[in-house]
């Protein structure tokens, strides 16, 4: 499993690049928005990566964060989205737009992708709705969490209080970093909305 390239970005193009490691060249597919960022041609570059395995193929994939691959994982688990389509959705979201996006069940905003008609959008926030817990996205903002976790609790109760999904995601996870991993329902709800009123 190669997880991580660095070395000379040799080529870029609309939908791949090429990474000269140690004189190997990989060719790696990624979205726009990663080519965007990477760096120039002859630059340094460090990119993190998912190879798929297929009978017939093996295709290295490049992201510019841990949090796009993550996303990536989790839009190739669903049925009809290939690699090729999870990068067209990377190229017009970002990570922090993909929780939006799950979070508020709006399919018009996945299916501003190449590729990706109304039946696969819906799918597509259908599906990863509870699927997204613990993708960190950047300081303060994280996916929402699995229920059944008191994370995941604390989120459904500040959703039924009426807090936005991003605004209730961005509370409970600040009070989990303050409170630690092991914090109960109750002090993880408190502190969540002590947060959330600021």
């Amino acid at each position: 499993m190669i997880a991580r390239l660095t070395g000379l970005l040799a080529e870029s193009a609309a939908d791949h690049a090429v990474i000269d490691v140690a004189g190997v060249g990989y060719l790696v597919w990624m979205s726009a928005r990663a080519l965007g960022v990477i760096g120039p041609v002859g630059g340094q570059v460090t990119v993190f990566t998912e190879l798929q395995v297929r009978e017939d193929a093996m295709t290295l994939y490049g992201f510019a964060s841990g949090a796009e691959r993550d996303w990536f994982r989790l839009l190739t688990s669903v049925q009809g989205v290939g690699g090729r389509v999870a990068l067209a959705i990377l190229s017009v979201l970002d990570p922090v737009e993909l929780v939006r996006a799950v979070a508020a069940g709006d399919k018009a905003m996945v299916a501003r992708a190449n590729g990706v008609g109304p039946k696969l959008a819906i799918r597509i926030v259908t599906e990863l709705k509870d699927k997204t817990g613990g993708i960190v996205l950047g300081p303060g903002v994280t996916a929402p969490q699995p229920k059944g976790s008191a994370a995941g609790d604390a989120l459904s109760a500040l959703a039924n209080l009426g807090f936005r999904p991003v605004e209730a995601s961005a509370a409970v996870t600040a009070a989990e970093e303050e409170l630690g991993p092991g914090a109960t329902l109750d002090a993880l709800v408190r502190l969540a909305l002590k947060k959330a009123a600021r």
